[in-house]
């Protein structure tokens, strides 16, 4: 009897631990995002936003904004508030001045709204930028950031963060 008692009690921490590991739930590898099938459609998006920003690709970038495409900045002030056309000028203008990127994102949540999707991400981005002399700097950047999405079909596009 006094060997059984050890048994029962190692069988029962052991139950204890694979419980306690079984029910956590899962990440999408490299996020702190919930794996689920709605969340990989989500930053499998995003990754092909940020591999379009690596490679400059203004025709892609452009093709990621909703037509509903407005970001304020983070302000109440409407001086520096972004839409569609004048995404469309900055974009232009910084592919034709910076001459590579690196940009990462790390996934760190995902909600699904009525019509809307936000997704809160840090981001670290180097870019390589040409002087007008022909010599060049790397500006860096780290920082939060929060994207809006909305659905389109069978994908989504970008309504503000960009």
């Amino acid at each position: 009897m006094p060997q059984t008692a050890p048994r029962l009690l190692a069988a029962f921490v052991l139950s204890c631990a694979l419980l306690a590991t079984g029910c956590g739930a899962s990440l999408i590898p490299n996020t702190d995002v919930e794996d689920s099938a709605r969340n990989r459609e989500v930053v499998a998006f995003l990754e092909s936003y940020r591999h379009a920003v690596e490679a400059r690709d203004v025709r892609k970038l452009l093709s990621l904004a909703s037509p509903r495409y407005l970001d304020h900045n983070g302000t109440t002030a409407g001086d520096d508030d972004i839409d569609l056309e004048t995404l469309r000028t900055k974009i232009a203008a910084l592919s034709s001045s910076v001459e590579d990127v690196r940009f990462e994102i790390r996934y760190r949540r995902v909600a699904f709204h009525d019509d809307h999707i936000l997704v809160d991400v840090t981001y670290t981005g180097s870019f390589r930028i040409g002087e007008p002399d022909g010599g060049h700097h790397w500006s860096r950047r780290l920082s939060d950031q929060r994207y809006v999405l909305e659905r389109a079909g069978d994908s989504f596009l970008i309504v503000s963060g960009m």
